[in-house]
């Protein structure tokens, strides 16, 4: 089907700074083409300085949402008029639907993306227990998927010198007061770290330790903290195998990278702008 932008197509923006490079226009375009939907996905390199004006330019001009990247996902939360329960808890926002009305409801789809390939990959979280190593915005949007649909328990691993800890504190403060899942903090220094992952049914790389062009970082020092009934997801795409996915494999266990995650946040964000289902078995022939 041939794309037309027509007198009634409907914009739809992504807005961050750098942008250049971001996958998500092409493959948003593609759907709406495949799909026969007036939509036109465009990026626009904006920071946090330009945001406001930004944001109310897009609703000025009837736009029906946007994406928002790194640095504006915390700083757009204050001008949504209602966020969803795990964008309040996180205190991020990466997609708004901006409603006839004008007013904006934010959401974070990350967590709900990676949970979606996670289904893919034949497992669900619901009385598990999860080993999740980072707390950045991709990790926090994880975890906090994961007690919102019913993990059993998470061990979460970072460093509490990182600028994100005291945020992460008050995430899983808020996580024990809404959720039954029990929920651990611990430091990377600490001992730990093999005989949590040996009780979990789900380990997650959710920093950038490992992405290219440092391939062979890992955050995990061998293969005999892993075991054969254990998920290992990472949530980098760029390699499309990192070294702990590789480890993972050899070690007998299920093991997946970044790009499903990448597509299914994108594909929830769709359905919340256009109320139907990206074609994503065609899209991830195209783009993955």
């Amino acid at each position: 089907m041939r794309y037309e932008i027509t007198g009634h197509t409907t914009l739809i923006g992504l807005l961050g700074s750098p942008v250049g490079h971001s996958l998500s226009p092409k493959m948003h375009n593609e759907a709406f083409c495949t799909l026969g939907l007036d939509y036109c996905y465009l990026a626009f390199d904006v920071d946090e300085t330009g945001l406001g004006a930004a944001v109310e330019g897009l609703k000025a001009i009837g736009a029906r949402g946007m994406n928002l990247t790194m640095p504006c996902k915390n700083a757009v939360v204050s001008l949504c008029d209602r966020l969803s329960p795990a964008a309040q808890i996180c205190g991020a926002v990466n997609t708004v639907v901006i409603e006839k009305d004008r007013t904006m409801t934010g959401h974070t789809t990350d967590g709900v993306g990676f949970f979606w390939a996670c289904r893919e990959e034949g497992f669900t979280i619901a009385g598990k227990k999860m080993t999740i190593l980072g707390s950045g915005g991709a990790a926090t949007a994880i975890f906090v998927q994961a007690a919102l649909d019913g993990a059993g328990e998470i061990a979460l691993f970072t460093r509490s010198t990182s600028a994100f800890f005291p945020r992460t504190l008050q995430v899983v403060e808020t996580l024990r007061e809404r959720t039954r899942c029990k929920i651990q903090i611990f430091d990377y220094e600490d001992r730990r770290l093999k005989q949590e992952i040996h009780s979990s049914h789900l380990l997650v790389n959710g920093t950038s330790v490992g992405m290219a062009p440092k391939e062979e970082g890992c955050l995990i020092p061998d293969s005999s903290y892993l075991h054969p009934g254990l998920t290992v997801a990472d949530i980098i795409y760029n390699p499309s195998e990192t070294r702990l996915v590789r480890m993972a494999k050899e070690a007998g266990c299920r093991a997946f990278g970044g790009s499903d995650m990448l597509l299914y946040q994108g594909a929830e964000a769709f359905s919340l702008w256009t109320g139907e289902q990206m074609p994503v078995e065609y899209i991830k022939t195209c783009f993955f």
